[in-house]
């Protein structure tokens, strides 16, 4: 007698991107409960000196983050989802691909760096940024 277990792979976690001209923000919520696991963001305590300079500058710049805090802030997230256990997240494509342009490179930015950092990104290879 042959049986088979169908064993359905779980449904990776979804990572939702906040982006604002102030702050950007990360939230990776569980697929089930629809809870927050892990999250990140340009307000934490580490980048407040950096947008205490940037906000104090004349003239001010339009958006309080660039490439490199949205980068920052993804380890800060991959490293957290790690510590949790969690191996392999999903963005809604739909959603990346409708961003602004001038919100594309940071955000290709916190994405790889959270890819980088050891956790799947699952969509992040069709993402064509300039």
């Amino acid at each position: 007698m042959n049986s088979q277990v169908s064993m359905a792979l779980p449904s990776p976690h979804l990572l939702r991107l906040i982006v604002s001209c102030r702050k950007i923000a990360v939230e990776v919520t569980s697929p089930r409960t629809s809870t927050i696991v892990a999250m990140a963001s340009s307000d934490e305590p580490e980048f407040l000196v950096q947008n205490h300079a940037r906000n104090s500058r004349f003239p001010r710049t339009r958006i309080s983050w660039d490439a490199r805090v949205a980068a920052r802030v993804g380890e800060k997230l991959a490293l957290r989802l790690r510590d949790l256990g969690v191996s392999s997240v999903e963005i809604d494509l739909g959603e990346e691909l409708s961003r602004p342009a001038h919100f594309r490179r940071p955000a290709a930015s916190l994405l790889g760096s959270v890819a980088r950092a050891g956790v799947h990104v699952a969509g992040f290879d069709k993402l064509h940024y300039p």
